[in-house]
């Protein structure tokens, strides 16, 4: 029979990184099967858009629900793309700055963890699973420069990592804690079936930074405009971009869903193109010599579009809200191809 002191004593307090992957439910799982209490806290950036369905985390909110632990969500917005500018452990092997980008996110949680009183910070990350970010002398890094040293527990892979101090003071055990490492999924998968998760998902991750083709676009962006804004970052996800100079570039819709969200993003002074008769792209040009380029993006857009390529169609510009026509005709691709991105 339990004391009356035992059957009140509040539990422990952790708080989980949780990027909606299977390593970081595994992870709160480890710490609930220990008695402790898990607060999640999900990270959204500019380029981990929980949104977009391809970016850091995804159905954050049904996997916390289905752990049972409230959700906090942080967004690194100004701040992340500042960061990006010139990070100061360098970038992946894409334009992803893997140890920075993950003490921005450890400093996120380090203050959640103090506004609610939890005692320690756990996240998924497996020793050697990625190459920048998770071996040993990159862990310690993250944890130096998010002031978190001793306070961030690994749990799929804590019993080949140093003590921290939930270890320490008695917390919690060794023999309790994962040996996993490397880029194997079999541990993990062991561990899913344990825990009765059905189905595990990925691992989480997969930030658009990684991909090798959005990478070159991040690279242009960032290297012709001092301080992209949000707007920049989210017409980076989509559709194809052409750099036509040093200011302006042209980005051509690949389906319906672009075409209208190249619509929402469009901005005072963009222009938008469209084939008036056939079915095809929207494209905006972007820039201050946007006068300079009005015949060429009409001629692309109707390269995209089913126009008949042997004759001159009508492209619809809108600027402002003001229509005018440009009567074009499709451009043979050696002509644009070098400026593509």
């Amino acid at each position: 029979m339990l004391s009356v002191t035992e059957n009140t004593e509040k539990k422990k307090k952790v708080v989980a990184l949780l990027s909606g992957g299977l390593d970081s439910q595994l992870a709160v799982k480890m710490m609930q099967k220990q008695g402790f209490e898990v607060s999640a806290v999900a990270i959204k950036t500019p380029f981990c858009d929980f949104d977009c369905g391809r970016g850091c985390g995804f159905e954050i909110r049904e996997r916390a629900d289905t752990l049972g632990v409230d959700l906090k969500t942080v967004y690194l917005g100004d701040e992340y793309i500042e960061m990006l500018k010139n990070p100061k452990h360098g970038f992946g092997s894409g334009m992803n700055p893997c140890i920075d980008c993950r003490t921005m996110m450890f400093k996120a949680a380090k203050k959640h963890m103090e506004e609610i009183g939890a005692e320690f910070i756990i996240s998924g990350e497996v020793l050697g699973q990625r190459p920048m970010s998770q071996h040993g002398p990159a862990l310690r890094t993250i944890e130096k420069e998010s002031d978190l040293k001793g306070k961030i527990v690994r749990p799929l892979s804590a019993a080949l990592l140093a003590k921290t101090e939930p270890e320490e003071n008695g917390l919690i055990k060794r023999e309790n804690l994962g040996m996993i490492s490397g880029r194997s999924r079999k541990g993990q998968l062991e561990l899913a079936k344990e825990y009765g998760i059905e189905d595990p998902p990925n691992a989480g991750g997969g930030c658009l930074l990684t991909d090798p083709a959005f990478s070159l676009r991040a690279k242009d962006l960032f290297g012709h405009i001092e301080t992209p804004t949000t707007n920049d970052i989210d017409l980076l996800k989509i559709g194809r971009h052409f750099r036509l100079d040093q200011s302006t570039k042209l980005v051509v819709g690949r389906n319906h869903n672009e075409n209208e969200m190249i619509k929402s993003l469009a901005l005072p002074d963009d222009v938008l193109f469209e084939a008036r008769d056939h079915v095809g792209p929207v494209s905006i040009l972007r820039g201050k010599n946007n006068g300079d380029y009005l015949d060429f993006a009409a001629q692309i857009t109707l390269r995209y579009s089913d126009a008949p390529k042997s004759e001159s169609s009508i492209v619809i510009t809108e600027l402002n809200g003001k229509k005018t026509e440009i009567l074009a005709k499709a451009i043979e691709e050696l002509a644009y191809v070098k400026y593509r991105i």
